[in-house]
C-alpha cells in the first residue's frame, strides 16, 4: 500500500491531490459520530469520513463540503469508486457560503476542522488551509453548525486537547452545548492528545457524558476499545 492511497474494508481512499492525508483522527471522528438520516461533512478532504458514515448509516444521505478545488475532486472520485456513490454528493465551496436546500437541516454534522490557531504555518498553502483556522475560523464553523444543525441534532468534532478550551467556548457563544465528550489517550501512560466532542441546541441539551479511552495498550497494540470501534473498516 502506497502513501497515495489507504484500503479498509469497503472502501478505498486515494489522497495523492489531497494536503491532509488518512489518519487517525478521521477514523476515529467517522467510527464515533452519531450518525442520522441527514448528514453534513464539514471539509471533507479526501472524503474518507463521509464514506465512513454512509457506510454505518444505510438509509443516510450526506452531503460533503470541501473548499480546496483539488481535495473536491479527490473525494468526488473516491466517493465514486465506494459502494455508497448514490448517498453522497460533493459541495466545493466553503461552508460559510454553503446554502443547501431551502429550509435544509441535518440531523448529524461532522467536521476534522483547521484548528490551529497561532502555530507557524507550513509553507504547502494547500496543507496550510487544511490545518489552519484562518479561511475556517471557529467562530465561522460554529455559526454554520447553528443555522444547518436540526433542533435534536448533534455536531460532532474532533479537536487537539490544546484547542479544545477554545474550540468550546465558541460553541457557547453559538448557543451550542457539549453533550458527548470523549477523551483520547494514545497510551494509558500519556495525556489525552485528542478530544471527540458532540454538541447539541442549549434549548434541547442533555445531560452531558464524559468518557475517557486509550488507543495503545502498553506493549503498542491497539486496544480493545479501539479494535471494537474500528472493526468495520480496518483490514
Amino acid at each position: 500500500m502506497s502513501n497515495n492511497s489507504f484500503t479498509f474494508r469497503q472502501f478505498t481512499i486515494h489522497q495523492d491531490r489531497c494536503a491532509m492525508k488518512v489518519g487517525t483522527d478521521g477514523v476515529l471522528l467517522g467510527a464515533w459520530a452519531p450518525g442520522g438520516k441527514h448528514i453534513l461533512d464539514i471539509g471533507t478532504g479526501t472524503g474518507l469520513v463521509a464514506i465512513m458514515l454512509a457506510q454505518r448509516f444505510g438509509d443516510a444521505q450526506v452531503t460533503a463540503v470541501e473548499i480546496d478545488h483539488d481535495a473536491a475532486l479527490q473525494a468526488a472520485d473516491n466517493i465514486s469508486s465506494s459502494p455508497f456513490a448514490q448517498r453522497i454528493s460533493v459541495v466545493e465551496t466553503s461552508i460559510q457560503n454553503f446554502k443547501g436546500a431551502d429550509t435544509q437541516t441535518f440531523d448529524c454534522i461532522v467536521s476534522n476542522p483547521p484548528f490551529f490557531t497561532d502555530s507557524l504555518k507550513n509553507p504547502d498553502s494547500q496543507r496550510a488551509t487544511a490545518r489552519h483556522a484562518d479561511t475556517l475560523p471557529y467562530r465561522d464553523l460554529f455559526a454554520a453548525v447553528k443555522r444547518l444543525l436540526a433542533d435534536d441534532g448533534e455536531f460532532s468534532a474532533i479537536i487537539p486537547s490544546d484547542c479544545l478550551s477554545a474550540f468550546i467556548t465558541e460553541a457557547y457563544l453559538a448557543h451550542l452545548v457539549p453533550v458527548r465528550r470523549l477523551a483520547i489517550r494514545t497510551t494509558p501512560r500519556k495525556q489525552p492528545k485528542r478530544h471527540l466532542v458532540s454538541f447539541g441546541h442549549a434549548s434541547s441539551a442533555k445531560t452531558a457524558t464524559n468518557e475517557e479511552r486509550c488507543l495503545m495498550n502498553p506493549d503498542g497494540s491497539r486496544s480493545e476499545w479501539y479494535n471494537t470501534l474500528t472493526s468495520e473498516f480496518y483490514l
